[in-house]
């Protein structure tokens, strides 16, 4: 809110300053004839009495009288001048001629210099001097704080707009937490009633259509599995009693029925973590607790003729974080790596310049399209050329593995690797 309110300030005060300058320069050049006439009007009578104290004393010491009217009537200038000498306009000869007085204005429509004439010849100008540099210091003060008095009271009805704007602020973000249940609770009298009312209407509307398709999603979740398990157990025991020339036809179908099942375990996965239904975060080491995660490999990535090569940094802190659901995005990384590498996986452990853990996986594999690399982290989106079920899985685990890092406050990316393939990279903080 300061940098609001210091914004505001600087702004007010331009704002005045500006018009101080402005406003009446265009006031004065809209009513120029009635400012001198009033200005006129105003000198008059100083004028008229210096003028008679010149006619009282002979031309030859007009000088002298000059002098002591000079002395006499300071801070006011007093000056004896021929007329050629003085740089009059047309306007301002005619009303000499006349025998009139002459006024030039200055600074806020007050007369700078009156002209009288004393004969043909000679005039005596009066001038009225600048404002000393204080009380210009002091007039530009009185500005400042009449700006300041602005600002207190914009700042007086800016204030219960800010605070609910703030809440609505706080209320979206929690929202945008998983929190479904937030709701500013601001007061329909206030200003933004209307908008808060809306806002929490949205979120009432959000929650409950999340929350059907969640139980939705988990009562079909569950619903499915029953069947499932039933039926893949039938056709375990149909096995012993099924002719040798169907049986492989029969495994097929097995095969099948526990892809199924394997992909309803998915998506409860999914769904629990949409819930934020995460695990208790501890204290690790990254290398030992890397190698847990890869024993589960060794045999399958020898059988496969992949190498996979851990290269780690010396010296790694430990770190904070939930070890179940990293491994599991961790797993996943793994897991399309080995679908899809040539011969070699690679896995890095380093901090970065924020001291934030940064786990990266990469393959040789033929990479990820520029234009594809954000949508694979869409749930049940694949590649073109991952749609064979050989190696294409369900479309999950990368929409899986983001959501684990980013609900630990970390990020998972995905860009090309230096082996050829792709290199996933997972940033967690180093937690507390």
């Amino acid at each position: 809110m300061l940098k609001i309110l210091v914004r505001l300030y600087l702004v007010t005060i331009v704002a005045y300053a500006g018009s101080i300058f402005l406003i009446p320069e265009l006031i004065l050049h809209v009513f120029h004839d009635r400012y001198i006439a009033y200005n006129q009007d105003q000198a008059r009578g100083v004028q008229r009495l210096i003028v008679n104290q010149f006619h009282l004393k002979h031309r030859d010491s007009w000088p002298q009288v000059a002098e002591a009217l000079n002395t006499d009537f300071a801070p006011l200038s007093i000056e004896l001048r021929r007329r050629a000498d003085l740089d009059l306009n047309a306007e301002e000869q005619a009303h000499l001629q006349a025998g009139q007085y002459v006024v030039r204005l200055g600074e806020w429509g007050y007369y700078e210099t009156a002209l009288a004439p004393l004969d043909s010849e000679w005039m005596v100008v009066l001038r009225n001097p600048p404002d000393p540099a204080d009380i210009y210091l002091l007039s530009w003060g009185i500005t400042v704080l009449i700006g300041a008095a602005l600002l207190g009271c914009l700042l007086f009805w800016v204030r219960p707009h800010w605070r609910d704007l703030q809440r609505l602020k706080a209320t979206a973000q929690r929202l945008g937490e998983g929190n479904l249940a937030e709701r500013t609770l601001i007061s329909p009298r206030s200003n933004i009633g209307a908008l808060a009312k809306v806002f929490d209407t949205m979120a009432a509307d959000i929650e409950c259509l999340l929350t059907q398709q969640r139980e939705l999603l988990n009562a079909v979740s569950h619903e499915l599995r029953t069947p499932l398990t039933r039926l893949d157990f039938g056709l375990v025991l149909l096995y012993d009693e099924m002719p040798p020339a169907s049986r492989k036809r029969l495994l097929e179908l097995v095969g099948h029925v526990r892809e199924l099942d394997a992909l309803v375990l998915e998506l409860l996965s999914y769904n629990r973590l949409q819930n934020g239904q995460g695990g208790e975060r501890v204290e690790v080491a990254l290398p030992e607790f890397v190698d847990s995660i890869l024993g589960s490999y060794a045999e399958e990535l020898d059988g496969r003729g992949v190498s996979l090569e851990v290269r780690a940094e010396p010296d790694l802190p430990r770190f904070v974080l939930d070890p179940r659901l990293t491994a599991r995005a961790v797993q996943n990384l793994i897991r399309n790596a080995m679908r899809y590498c040539g011969q070699r996986i690679l896995l890095r452990l380093s901090v970065d310049a924020k001291g934030a853990c940064v786990l990266t996986v990469e393959d040789d594999g033929i990479g990820i399209p520029q234009e594809e690399r954000e949508r694979i982290f869409q749930p049940f989106y694949r590649l073109d050329r991952s749609r064979d079920r050989a190696t294409g899985g369900f479309g999950l685990g990368l929409a899986i593995s983001r959501r684990v890092i980013e609900g630990q406050g970390g990020t998972l990316t995905v860009g090309q690797s230096a082996l050829g393939g792709a290199q996933f990279r997972i940033c967690l903080p180093r937690g507390r």
